[in-house]
C-alpha cells in the first residue's frame, strides 16, 4: 500500500484524486489545495465523490511533507510558473518523497530538459533519494507510448509525424489554455504565447530530439510553425465566445529536419467547434478528438487512439487519461533509483499494476 498525496485538484487533479481515493492498492494521506475556496474541504467533495474520506485539503506543504508520503502526485500548472513549481517539487523530493506529475511538460523528456530545469531537479533527488516523473497524454502518450508501439511494426520508417486533432470547444480551461493560444483574438492581435518565437520548440522539441536519438536520426534543425483560423460567424462555446473575424481555430508543429525534410513531426489541429477550419483535417466521423500516429515505412501504419466516457466530454476524458499516465506510475518510481525517469526507463507493464479490482 502506498501513501499518496494530491497536489492541486484543477482540470487534470480531480482525476487523479478520484482514481487515489478508488485504488485498493493506494492510500490518500493528503490533499494541497491553492486556497480558499477549496482549503478545509473533504478531498471527496473536491473530486465529486459522494462519500467523504476524511482527508482535508491544505495549502500548507509543510504539513503534507511531515505525512510522510511515498509519493506525491503533482498536477498543479508549472509551465506559468515554473520556478515556483521547481522550488514546490524540490522541496518535495529533497525530503524523501517520490513525484510523478503531469506538469512542466519539458520534463517529459527529462535528459533533453536544460539546465535550469533539470539541475535542480536532479540535486533535490539526490538529496533526498527519490525519482520524479512526469508524463501525460499530450505531451507524453502521444508521442511516446504510441510512437513505440507503431515504430515496433515497421522494417523501415522513412517519417513520424504525432498529431492532436482536437475540438477544445467543451475544455473550460480558457485561462491558461485559451489564452496561452489564443482563442477569440483579432488578427491583429499579439502573437499568442504559445506562438511567440521559440516557445513551440521549448515545449515539443525535447520530444522530437529523444525520438531522434531513439532512431539514431541526426537532425539538421528543430522548426516550428503556426498558422490561425479566422471565424466568419460568432461561436459561443464553454471554452469562450469568439466574435467574427477572431480566431476560432489554429494548426501548428514542430519538425525535425533532415536534409531539408520534416522526418519527425508533432502537430496540433485545434479547434472550437466543428463549423472551424473546414478545409483542414478532422478526426474520423463520430469523434470529437483523437490522437494519431502516422508512420511512413514498410509498411505504412497509421494509429488512432480515441477517448470516450458515458458522461464526461473527450476533453475531459482526456484529462482522467492524463491523470492515469501519472498515478499508474506510482509504485515502480517508488521502488526506481533516485533521479529523473523518463518513460522509456519504466517497463511497459507496471502502467498495468493495480487496474483491476
Amino acid at each position: 500500500m502506498r501513501r499518496v498525496v494530491q497536489f492541486s485538484t484543477g482540470n487534470v487533479g480531480r482525476h487523479s484524486l478520484a482514481a487515489i481515493i478508488g485504488r485498493p492498492d493506494l492510500e490518500l494521506a493528503g490533499v494541497h489545495a491553492s486556497g480558499p475556496p477549496k482549503t478545509g474541504r473533504d478531498a471527496a467533495d473536491l473530486c465529486g465523490l459522494s462519500e467523504p474520506t476524511g482527508v482535508i485539503a491544505t495549502d500548507d506543504i509543510d504539513a503534507l511533507i511531515a505525512l510522510k508520503p511515498d509519493c506525491v502526485v503533482y498536477t498543479a500548472q508549472g509551465e506559468t510558473r515554473p520556478m515556483e513549481a521547481i522550488e514546490q517539487m524540490s522541496k518535495l523530493l529533497a525530503a524523501g518523497i517520490n513525484v510523478v506529475g503531469t506538469s512542466m511538460v519539458w520534463l517529459v523528456t527529462p535528459r533533453q530538459a536544460d539546465d535550469w530545469l533539470r539541475v535542480p531537479l536532479e540535486q533535490a533527488c539526490e538529496a533526498g533519494n527519490a525519482s520524479l516523473f512526469v508524463n501525460g497524454i499530450d505531451p507524453g502518450y502521444s508521442g511516446d507510448t504510441a510512437v513505440h508501439s507503431a515504430l515496433s511494426l515497421v522494417t523501415r520508417a522513412k517519417s513520424v509525424a504525432v498529431q492532436e486533432i482536437f475540438d477544445y470547444a467543451n475544455y473550460d480551461d480558457f485561462e491558461y489554455t485559451g489564452t496561452a493560444m489564443g482563442f477569440g483574438n483579432s488578427p491583429d492581435a499579439d502573437l499568442p504565447p504559445a506562438f511567440l518565437p521559440g516557445v513551440l520548440t521549448s515545449l515539443f522539441g525535447g520530444l522530437i530530439r529523444n525520438l531522434a536519438r531513439h532512431l539514431d536520426v541526426e537532425l539538421d534543425d528543430v522548426t516550428q510553425r503556426f498558422e490561425p483560423w479566422y471565424t466568419t460567424e460568432r461561436i459561443e462555446c464553454t471554452m469562450t465566445t469568439v466574435e467574427p473575424g477572431h480566431m476560432a481555430a489554429m494548426r501548428f508543429a514542430v519538425e525535425g529536419i533532415r536534409g531539408g525534410e520534416p522526418v519527425i513531426t508533432v502537430e496540433h489541429i485545434n479547434r472550437l467547434t466543428a463549423a472551424s477550419a473546414p478545409d483542414w483535417e478532422y478526426p474520423p466521423d463520430g469523434m470529437t478528438g483523437v490522437h494519431k500516429v502516422v508512420v511512413e515505412g514498410e509498411p505504412r501504419i497509421e494509429m488512432t487512439t480515441h477517448l470516450s466516457h458515458p458522461v464526461l466530454d473527450v476533453t475531459d476524458a482526456g484529462c482522467v487519461s492524463t491523470a492515469a499516465r501519472a498515478v499508474n506510475a506510482i509504485d515502480w518510481v517508488c521502488r526506481a533509483p533516485a533521479g529523473l525517469v523518463a518513460v522509456e526507463d519504466i517497463p511497459p507493464t507496471e502502467f498495468l499494476r493495480g487496474l483491476m479490482w
